[in-house]
């Protein structure tokens, strides 16, 4: 029997955590001195070049070589570890595996080094790919655009490969914006759009996904912390399914299959407002010059079949306010009225009562103090959350503009 303990706790529950970490840490200095000795024995990888190139292989920008002392060496050897429970022959095969795949995916590379700087990472074709924002543990959010009409092209025919390979320069892309450092993002997240996504019928749809899955699976461990599929349309969660089979139940937990009515909510778990773009029902806008990322946003919730205000009081006069105001789901009205504190100076109404249909943003020049006041009715029977912020700055004097 355990060794019972005053509180209750047995020796091996209060020893267990610890065994478990010193467990990890011993699979990581093996795994270390394996891979040291692969590299200085030449057999890591076959090369084409002499052996001492070989020292300088590095993945995602990281050297492999452990004597090198690179701080992010430790962080991706662990992604390979984990991925295989700590085996660390398991992780040592899966390593090589995958610099063997990158050297074959990437023929054009003339030395082992498949850094993620390099021009192997192919343009994206009309705007397809990009990284806005970050979540709340600073990974990037990256997004593909897999519905729009200028995607389909390339699903079709000879150009699968071609299309493949982009769908994994995206990726390195997207790894570009990693830091392989203690406290940095080391992962990062994958919206990927279906709306307006080609149909069922279209094979090539099917061949892509079921050999992308387990590329992902097999040769990007721990390298994607989520991939939120958003605007899902019947058709993708049948034919997933099945490819779904390929991966372990590790892997199924990356997929978040998220419904068009549910995209802003499923976004906002893993990123605030400000990081979201405004056509998923965040406040983030391109080429923004107004607001920011550190700009603080302000919520409140809003209850079924009820009214609230927002008011943002203006203290001063000569000063132009600026305000973005969004809301969870929409399917609200809005009004928005400037309110003198004069009570002989009258309202001026900025925005009779609208439906809301997306993020809403506003700026209006301030000649005496008063306040800004937002009207949401929600007329539906769920209660509704509301984000929004605000700024002011010194108005141009009109003599500015007429001398300009």
């Amino acid at each position: 029997m355990p060794e019972e303990r005053a509180n209750g706790h047995t020796k091996d529950q209060e020893i267990g955590p610890e065994t478990k970490r010193s467990k990890k840490r011993r699979a990581l200095v093996e795994f270390r001195q394996r891979v040291e000795d692969a590299i200085n024995g030449n057999y890591l990888i076959k090369c084409k070049k002499d052996a001492s190139n070989l020292k300088e292989i590095a993945l995602w920008s990281v050297p492999l070589l452990p004597s090198a002392n690179d701080e992010g060496t430790d962080i991706v050897l662990m992604k390979f570890l984990k991925a295989k429970h700590y085996k660390v022959h398991e992780a040592f095969t899966l390593l090589r595996k995958t610099l063997k795949w990158r050297g074959d995916f990437w023929p054009e590379e003339e030395n082992c080094n498949n850094n993620s700087n390099n021009n192997n990472v192919r343009a994206e074709p009309d705007n397809l790919w990009f990284s806005d924002g970050r979540d709340k543990e600073g990974r990037p959010l990256c997004y593909n655009l897999l519905g729009k009409k200028s995607h389909h092209k390339y699903l079709s025919g000879e150009k699968i490969e071609d299309y493949l390979r982009w769908r994994v320069g995206c990726l390195e892309k997207g790894i570009g914006n990693l830091n392989f450092k203690a406290g940095g993002a080391d992962s990062i997240i994958q919206i990927i759009d279906l709306e307006n996504a080609p149909g069922p019928a279209t094979k090539e749809v099917r061949l892509i996904y079921k050999k992308l899955i387990p590329l992902l699976h097999d040769h990007y461990p721990g390298v994607v912390y989520k991939n939120l599929i958003i605007n899902v349309p019947a058709w993708f969660l049948t034919i997933h399914a099945l490819n779904l089979r390929l991966i372990t139940q590790r892997s199924k937990n990356k997929f978040v299959f998220v419904k068009p009515s549910k995209v802003t909510e499923a976004l906002l778990k893993y990123a605030t407002p400000e990081n979201i773009l405004v056509q998923y029902g965040g406040l983030k806008r391109d080429n923004d010059t107004e607001f920011s990322t550190d700009d603080k946003v302000l919520e409140l919730n809003i209850k079924a079949n009820s009214t609230c205000t927002i008011q943002i009081p203006i203290n001063e006069a000569e000063v132009t306010v600026t305000w973005d105001v969004t809301v969870v789901g929409y399917e609200v009205t809005y009004k928005e009225e400037f309110i003198p504190d004069d009570d002989c100076s009258y309202k001026i109404l900025l925005q009779k009562e609208k439906k809301m249909g997306e993020g809403v943003r506003n700026t209006f020049p301030i000649r005496e103090p008063g306040k800004i006041v937002i009207t949401i009715a929600n007329g539906s029977f769920a209660k509704k959350k509301v984000f929004y912020r605000y700024k002011s700055r010194p108005s141009v004097p009109l003599y500015m503009f007429i001398k300009s």
